[in-house]
């Protein structure tokens, strides 16, 4: 008979690895994971990020950071800490503008270092930046590693929402949990008469939440100091939750804990006409 498949087994020491996803490219899918990183350290958590989106890996350059992670006589492998998260990154093994050309079965290899070689400690949370799509990458962290869930970012735009639809159908056939949607540039405050202004639609992200039964975890606004605070290596969490553009990711932040607590409860956390 053939092997059967590998167990899913936990990461040490990690209470709680959730999934940062997304159908397709753009919609902020690591502007999200970054801040919402900092919003759960800032509020009282231990929490690591791992910058699963090995051929794009943004993340240092959002954390601020060029440190090298330290390899250990073990073959471990020490993460780096910035924002007071802990956090590895192909960007920080492979800096520079040098492309990685690899294929599935690399990728499977450095994601599984990533996972079960750094000693990423006692954490609360381990958030995992896949890239976007349902492709190798989210195969090996679905099929070799216990996922408490996964968190989905879109906008409120219906072209991103199509794509959306199947990376929350992939999860749901492999049974790992959705613990929400978050929609990303989901709004503007008009800087001259601060009215509410919806560029991208609106209420999408909730709608398709409902319709997965799934929470919705809440709206990040579009405000330019997100974008500088990500370019500049200062994300806006970081600067506490009163900071411009910084409330919707701590607000998502303390949703998300009470979905990992409560992980019976479903249905969307808010509700939109």
């Amino acid at each position: 008979m053939p092997p059967g498949p590998e167990p899913k087994t936990p990461i040490a020491g990690v209470k709680n690895l959730i999934a940062v996803a997304s159908g397709k490219g753009g919609v902020g899918k690591t502007t999200v994971a970054v801040n919402l990183a900092i919003a759960l350290q800032k509020l009282g958590a231990k929490v690591g990020l791992l910058d699963a989106d090995v051929y794009g890996p943004n993340v240092p350059v959002m954390l601020g950071t060029t440190e090298m992670p330290r390899a250990m006589e073990d073959r471990t492998i020490i993460p780096v800490e910035a924002q007071g998260v802990k956090m590895i990154s192909m960007g920080l093994l492979n800096p520079g503008d040098k492309p990685l050309i690899w294929r599935g079965p690399m990728l499977h290899s450095v994601v599984q270092q990533f996972l079960r070689s750094v000693q990423w400690g006692e954490l609360d949370y381990l958030l995992a930046d896949l890239p976007p799509g349902t492709g190798d990458v989210q195969l090996t962290m679905i099929q070799t590693v216990a996922l408490t869930g996964a968190v989905i970012v879109t906008t409120p735009s219906v072209v991103a929402l199509a794509d959306v639809r199947k990376a929350v159908e992939m999860f749901r056939q492999v049974q790992v949990e959705i613990l929400g949607v978050v929609e990303n540039m989901s709004y503007l405050v008009c800087p001259h008469c601060n009215d509410r202004v919806d560029i991208f639609g609106y209420g999408e992200g909730a709608r398709l939440a409902q319709t997965f039964s799934a929470p919705f975890l809440g709206e990040i606004e579009i405000d330019p100091r997100i974008r500088v605070g990500g370019d500049t290596g200062k994300p806006v969490a970081a600067q506490g939750e009163d900071a411009p553009g910084a409330r919707g990711f701590y607000d998502v932040a303390r949703r998300l804990m009470e979905r990992v607590a409560l992980p019976a409860v479903a249905g969307p956390s808010i509700q939109i006409d």
